[in-house]
């Protein structure tokens, strides 16, 4: 009798712990949602702000959609726009562990859509016809990961077809996108993996070997036509994933910075130490950080000595005490990821316990609400430096902004920012059924509610408007720089 009793609550067990790990739509929106509410910084500021009605006719609508949610798929972005009601960045919600089919048989995409419109075109007499073509237009052989793509007039419109694909769902011949230029206005579609169309009015050749199909970009890759500099120096600053400087004239150095995510604060450094002592006797500083990805303060750090003027303030931030939250801080002491240094792991120990005394409360780890950054001495050269920036800018990017505009050398060059930096600090973790992970953030600025960055961004000194092609923009601010 008591094996017997034994093995029903064994399989009682078995069975509840079953029934906790079904999970669907529905159920990981209530772990979102629960997660999200309890553990992330700006829910509260959020909440005041809108008003708690907006927010329950927010989940409302969300509910409902979610309801109708047949997949994982389906689901990922309702989970992210039901996030969106609090901002546009430092949130995230994506699957794991969803792999890329391999694009074994080229049959699937014929299988899959099998009255899908082609374009028959031998290949070489194509590549023939490209070269003794005068014309630069549309027409040629372009690129785009893991397309290659032949792009031919047929009567009035540009038919793009498929030459070689990485994906699956698509095979050589099938018509990828079309290009319809009219007396007004050229249109285009662009058809996604999964064939569905996504449709734009902006088609834009930018030099002779770029091209710009709504959100999508192409590079040529035959015939090979030689661009003037300025577009060469322009796609090399949008390709390149490392920072380089060179010399634009006399009087002005260029430094392209790609990116402050921690594993490029090497590489940063190393090219402002390589070509320091050039950095030390030329006037005019351009630094380029367009489209960037933010990361980590101490990426930016060996660009302050070169810009610094007087002290600079930086505002801090408050952390919300969870022991969701406070994790993170063992993290960074048991997970090697992360890089921290035995300085680091201590401060990560010292900060989780202070943490821990408050749960439930928003703690200043650092005391003081602002701190100073003082440096022994003003470098005589650059006198000018000039930052380039634009709606791709966020996060990191903005609290370098912050910092740099503090000093008199210093304006920006560009357009506003992305405009998310007050509620940061983002920490990621898997919902119950491991499906998906979730990412919100840890600490709010002390700066709020007095000098907010979140939905307005930071605006240039100099606007950039759209008479001034992005391409242009170098030259534009080096003029600036280099009037008398």
């Amino acid at each position: 009798m008591k094996k017997f009793y034994l093995l029903f609550i064994v399989a009682l067990l078995a069975n509840n712990l079953a029934q906790a790990q079904t999970c669907n739509c529905e159920t990981n929106f209530e772990w979102v949602k629960k997660t999200f509410e309890e553990n992330d910084a700006g829910f509260k500021y959020v909440i005041d702000s809108k008003g708690k009605q907006a927010y329950e006719d927010h989940n409302k609508r969300i509910l409902a959609k979610i309801k109708e949610a047949k997949t994982l798929n389906d689901c990922t972005p309702i989970l992210y726009e039901w996030l969106t009601f609090f901002r546009s960045g430092h949130i995230a919600i994506r699957l794991k562990n969803q792999g890329t089919p391999a694009a074994s048989a080229p049959a699937a995409a014929e299988k899959q859509f099998p009255d899908w419109e082609t374009l028959a075109v031998d290949l070489e007499s194509f590549k023939t016809y490209l070269k003794n073509k005068k014309e630069v237009d549309y027409e040629g052989i372009w690129e785009t990961s893991p397309y290659k793509i032949g792009i031919k007039k047929v009567n009035n419109e540009y038919m793009g077809f498929i030459i070689e694909s990485g994906a699956p769902s698509w095979t050589k011949g099938q018509v990828k996108l079309k290009i319809s230029p009219s007396k007004d206005s050229t249109n285009s579609v662009f058809y996604m993996r999964d064939h569905s169309a996504t449709k734009s009015n902006t088609v834009k050749l930018t030099g002779k070997n770029n091209l710009q199909v709504g959100n999508f970009s192409l590079k040529r890759s035959y015939p090979e036509l030689k661009d003037d500099k300025i577009f060469t120096d322009y796609f090399r600053l949008l390709s390149s994933s490392k920072p380089y400087l060179e010399q634009l004239n006399p009087t002005t150095l260029y430094l392209r910075i790609p990116s402050f995510q921690p594993q490029q604060k090497k590489s940063i450094d190393s090219v402002i130490n390589a070509s320091k002592a050039k950095i030390l006797k030329t006037p005019n500083l351009i630094i380029d950080i367009r489209s960037g990805t933010g990361g980590s303060d101490n990426s930016f750090s060996s660009l302050i000595p070169l810009i610094y003027t007087n002290p600079i303030r930086e505002v801090g931030v408050e952390y919300l005490s969870t022991k969701l939250n406070n994790q993170r801080m063992l993290d960074f002491i048991s997970k090697p990821d992360y890089g921290f240094d035995e300085e680091g792991k201590k401060w990560a120990k010292e900060s989780y316990d202070k943490l821990e005394k408050q749960l439930g409360k928003f703690v200043n780890l650092n005391d003081d609400v602002v701190g100073l950054v003082k440096k022994d001495k003003v470098l005589p050269f650059p006198k000018n430096v000039g930052i380039i920036i634009n709606n791709g800018n966020g996060s990191t990017d903005e609290q370098f902004l912050l910092a740099a505009k503090q000093s008199k050398k210093v304006k920006l060059f560009g357009t506003t920012t992305f405009g998310v930096l007050d509620i940061s600090n983002m920490y990621f973790v898997d919902s119950p059924c491991k499906e998906f992970e979730l990412g919100y953030s840890l600490t709010r600025s002390m700066r709020i509610p007095d000098f907010t960055i979140d939905a307005k961004g930071i605006q240039p000194d100099y606007f950039m408007d759209r008479s001034i092609p992005a391409y242009k923009w170098v030259e534009q601010t080096s003029q600036i720089l280099n009037q008398k």
